[in-house]
């Protein structure tokens, strides 16, 4: 049924290409990449998967998605007690002692809808984010899995996230993550720690399972379009760094925030393809 649903929802989108160019060079052989979900595997409409208050999804769509669940609130009542639950919670995490907090949608929508419908819930939060924040894969995103698999590479996924982003490969790519070569104990999804990036600590989990299966951190890269989410962490962690700035919508450099100031990925990526040319 979700299935069918989503289908409505999907329009092609081309990024839109960036200043920058492909540059830089590896510091060793990489054995293992981690990808970020939003604006790297996939063009973000709304450049992350964040419900911030300027990305508002259009009140016309969320009415008709009001009538059609029979939910009888008005569309701006319900955006904003969306954005009264998720910063309730953001702030009830932050004084337990997490700096980068994250919430679960689930959680965040049946308290708006009032209900404990596990299927309700799932299914109006799946239309709620089409509309809020369409995506579609990056250009030559299967090829470039397919060849990563084909040369032994480990695969691995560290992303702000939430329950309905592992569908986004099977709506696309008409597989799961495991078929596509990612080892599920490398994926990393925040909304299962209630913690996101820029925290360390999905890193930092995913550097303890490297060391557990005898891999150092620096043979393996990872890449995001977030020079402070992406960049700054990964590199704090040892991993060696790849800027992808394939999409102008996404592209985040944080020139303003003194993390980033000073702060270089190893390599620059504007197409995904461009990542075979380091694994050789």
């Amino acid at each position: 049924m979700i299935d069918e649903i989503v289908q409505k929802y999907i329009v092609p989108m081309a990024p839109i290409p960036t200043p920058l160019k492909p540059t830089g060079r590896l510091k060793k052989k990489i054995n293992t990449v981690f990808f970020d979900i939003y604006g790297t595997l996939f063009v973000s409409g709304s450049g992350d998967i964040s419900l911030a208050k300027r990305s508002n999804p259009k009140l016309q769509k969320i009415e008709q998605l009001l009538i059609e669940c029979n939910i009888l609130k008005p569309p701006r009542k319900l955006l904003q007690e969306l954005y009264a639950a998720i910063e309730a919670t953001h702030s009830d995490l932050r004084n337990s002692g997490i700096d980068y907090p994250e919430v679960n949608i689930e959680q965040i929508w049946s308290q708006v809808l009032q209900t404990t419908d596990k299927k309700r819930i799932r299914r109006f939060a799946i239309e709620f984010e089409w509309i809020a924040n369409p995506v579609y894969p990056m250009p030559n995103l299967a090829n470039t899995l397919s060849i990563l698999r084909r040369h032994d590479i480990e695969l691995g996924i560290i992303s702000n996230a939430q329950f309905y982003t592992p569908y986004l490969f099977k709506w696309f790519l008409d597989s799961d993550a495991q078929g596509l070569g990612f080892s599920l104990d490398l994926v990393f999804y925040s909304y299962r720690f209630g913690i996101a990036k820029p925290s360390s600590t999905l890193f930092d989990l995913a550097a303890k399972k490297l060391k557990e299966k005898g891999i150092r951190t620096s043979a393996a890269l990872y890449i995001g379009n977030d020079m402070l989410n992406d960049i700054y962490p990964a590199k704090m962690t040892g991993f060696q760094t790849a800027l992808f700035a394939g999409d102008n919508r996404s592209l985040r450099l944080r020139s303003d925030d003194s993390r980033c100031r000073n702060l270089n990925a190893d390599i620059v990526l504007t197409d995904l393809n461009q990542l075979i040319d380091f694994i050789h």
